[in-house]
């Protein structure tokens, strides 16, 4: 009878140490994934922001769409009007950070943009009713200190780094709140259909700034094989393929732990942008995205 006990006993330990490993292979995969969406942004150029981030959520609404129709059995989409809000605010995250992309470094960007799970810490205390340890609090002001680094010593700092700065820091708003929403769906509807809405209803909101930036920027002249490639990847790895396999480690593993590798997208962003686009960071920029890095760190710890 013991022996039995114990059998299943291994057993459980197995499956869990396995699911564990998945879990975490996926998240780092997922990463990898990730640190492409920077890259692809700049070669996507001279199209405007507006329009590769439309571009984005629509190829990216068709990964999702296609994976749906391959492996969902038949699952239909939300239909909740809370959906057109949930669009709203992926519209408005991606949109930020593209745009923040092409006024400002990858580096300052990026490292920016990850301030979101301090922003996720203090409104899930704030409105959700949960605890915020002082490790949050204490990293929360080292990340922000971090970012202080960052840009006030920056010594390329301009007008347009600052600007794009400022919209990387209102993608990371946007960013906690999608995330949120990702949260709160998570029990209630399945990942495929979720990302599906979400995306599709979120180049439903862009349509008007697609147009616009269609009207005033380049026009169809700037869509060649080069930066249509660039759209078609921007879509599908970092979106399709990228914030799937995230989400699908979540499933398997506490959300501790794949948020601190998901944070690691600082690191491999900057590292593509250097051997891809030569665009070397100063040395400034890596010491504030460090510390912002270590500020992020102790504040998902405790989350």
């Amino acid at each position: 009878m013991l022996s039995r006990e114990k059998a299943a006993h291994d057993l459980t330990l197995t499956t869990d140490d396995s699911r564990l490993t998945t879990g975490i292979g996926l998240a780092v995969l997922a990463v990898l994934l990730f640190s492409t969406s920077s890259v692809f942004i700049r070669l996507a150029a001279p199209i405007s922001p507006y329009e590769i981030t439309f571009w984005r959520m629509v190829v990216a609404a068709g990964t999702a769409g296609l994976g749906l129709a391959l492996f969902g059995h038949k699952a239909k989409l939300p239909r909740e009007r809370r959906y057109i809000l949930y669009g709203l605010v992926a519209a408005l995250h991606f949109l930020l950070f593209v745009t923040a992309v092409t006024y400002t470094s990858i580096a300052h960007a990026l490292a920016i943009t990850y301030l979101a799970p301090v922003f996720i810490a203090v409104a899930s205390w704030r409105f959700l009713g949960e605890r915020l340890t002082s490790r949050q609090v204490a990293g929360g002001v080292i990340a922000l200190a971090g970012i202080a680094i960052l840009v006030g010593f920056e010594p390329r700092l301009s007008r347009r780094m600052l600007l794009g700065d400022a919209l990387a820091l209102l993608s990371a708003a946007c960013y906690a709140a999608y995330s949120l929403a990702g949260r709160l769906e998570r029990v209630r509807q399945g990942l495929l259909p979720y990302a599906t809405t979400v995306y599709g209803l979120a180049a439903v909101w862009l349509i008007p700034a697609f147009v616009a930036g269609f009207v005033q920027g380049a026009g169809a002249g700037a869509y060649n094989s080069k930066t249509v490639l660039a759209l078609l990847g921007a879509g599908i790895l970092p979106l399709g393929l990228g914030h799937t396999l995230y989400n699908a480690s979540l499933r398997r593993i506490p959300a501790t732990y794949a948020n601190l590798i998901a944070s690691q997208e600082v690191t491999g962003g900057v590292l593509l942008g250097v051997a891809l686009l030569s665009e070397v960071p100063s040395a400034n920029s890596i010491a504030g995205a460090a510390v912002a890095i270590a500020g992020i760190v102790l504040v998902l710890l405790d989350a």
